[in-house]
């Protein structure tokens, strides 16, 4: 491959936009949509909430955990076999799940093995994206993760139509189906080589850099609190709805309404990225702190206007941090480690991830109903967005901008010794 002196911003960039807006739409998308299953397998092997919020937390800790491994392999064979790999196993793994008879089943089947395929495809696809972009990757990166939005507002009724018609069972091997189109979301994949990369060093250098550099660590552990709460709608809202005597299709129906406005605010949120200057993280810790407050406040919402209210509220705010979150790593650590960068951070916060469902299952258990679980989903939201702020340059006013370069250079100038086989 020709070596580019810098991102395109543009040309092939643009169907590797495409191919992760249906790959975000078949990963997340689903998953958003997982408390529809919930109410089914709650009944379906009389269990209780916290044991069956394990398969959807097992799925996004998998995911997150083993992106390190998504994203060496792409920096060995590229990320088209591997992304069309993990689409297979995505698919097999929804498959397995229609023939359980058993949470451990489930567990195996979405959690750990759907879960595996979601790893080999997010993390590669979302770098492979960075690489292309610069002066327009915010934009691009909300464009791409609009398909959340819209696969949530369509995955929802239509799982839970599927359900009334088929059980959950069938249902499944439809979204086995569905997953397998992530093989051709693969395939639209094209490497990217950089002139800056062998200056990067091997996988070892990079690891060992991004160890010892204090605002990339920082920026971890706040996403690791941010993920603890981010998916708590998406696992227990519907089952809140139904402890207000909801019926399910009209409380399927407000994750559809989450799901607009989700979508709304992740392109809003890309565009503004790029146009309002100064450092990205001051809009990350805006959108991090009102997604906080609006789950604290679902709660104390009873009548179905406040609700349906909120629902937009919570799906802005949190559709709107997602694509400066992923848009801010390059910053940190540069687009020649974006593959390492971004999948340690996913490994780390996975922890989130696996933690938060369950906990927020057990206090449902424990009191009886929903509210200790989104108050507590809200205070760890709240809780990133004070790590935010101890990122470099956040009360800086004098510059008019960061500019990747800028910081970049900071975490460069690290200086770690290196194993001479990391160098390659």
């Amino acid at each position: 491959m020709v070596r580019r002196a810098e991102p395109p911003d543009g040309g092939w960039g643009w169907m590797v936009v495409l191919s992760a807006f249906f790959q975000s739409a078949l990963v997340f998308g689903v998953l958003r949509c997982f408390s529809i299953f919930f109410v089914e397998f709650v009944a379906a092997f009389d269990e209780q909430a916290a044991r069956v919020s394990w398969i959807a937390s097992i799925g996004i800790a998998v995911q997150q955990f083993g992106s390190p491994v998504g994203s060496a392999l792409s920096t060995r064979f590229g990320p088209r076999p591997v992304v069309m790999a993990g689409g297979i196993l995505a698919a097999l793994g929804m498959l397995l799940a229609s023939f359980a008879t058993s949470l451990t089943h489930l567990y195996l089947s979405i959690g750990l093995l759907s879960g595996s395929g979601w790893a080999l495809t997010f993390t590669p696809t979302l770098a492979c994206l960075s690489r292309y972009f610069s002066r327009l990757r915010s934009l691009a990166m909300g464009l791409a993760l609009t398909g959340v939005g819209l696969s949530s507002f369509a995955f929802a009724p239509l799982f839970q139509w599927l359900l009334s018609h088929y059980a959950w069972r069938g249902t499944l091997l439809l979204v086995s189906a569905l997953s397998l189109h992530l093989v051709a979301c693969g395939a639209l994949l094209r490497p990217l080589s950089l002139t800056e990369d062998p200056a990067m060093g091997g996988p070892g250098a990079q690891l060992a850099s991004l160890l010892h550099h204090g605002p990339f660590l920082r920026y971890t552990v706040a996403l690791t609190l941010i993920n603890t709460g981010y998916f708590i709608p998406y696992v227990h809202l519907v089952a809140h709805l139904q402890d207000l005597n909801w019926d399910p299709l009209p409380a399927a129906f407000l994750l559809s309404v989450i799901a607009i406005s989700d979508l709304v605010g992740r392109v809003a949120s890309g565009w503004l990225g790029d146009a309002v200057p100064g450092p990205m993280a001051r809009l990350l810790v805006l959108w991090t702190t009102l997604t906080g407050v609006s789950l604290a406040l679902f709660p104390v919402a009873q009548a179905p206007a406040a609700l349906v209210a909120l629902a937009v509220a919570y799906g802005f705010t949190s559709g709107a941090l997602t694509p400066l979150a992923f848009s801010m790593l390059p910053e940190l650590v540069g687009t020649g480690r974006i593959y390492c960068g971004l999948g340690l951070v996913q490994m780390v916060e996975s922890i989130g991830g696996l933690l938060g469902s369950p906990l927020s299952g057990y206090l449902r258990d424990v009191t009886g109903n929903y509210t200790a679980s989104f108050v507590v989903a809200g205070t760890f939201l709240l809780a990133g967005s004070g790590v935010l702020i101890t990122l470099p340059h956040f009360f800086c006013f004098s510059a008019p901008t960061s500019k990747p370069q800028d910081l970049v250079t900071e975490a460069l100038d690290t200086k770690v010794p290196v194993p001479k086989e990391g160098l390659g």
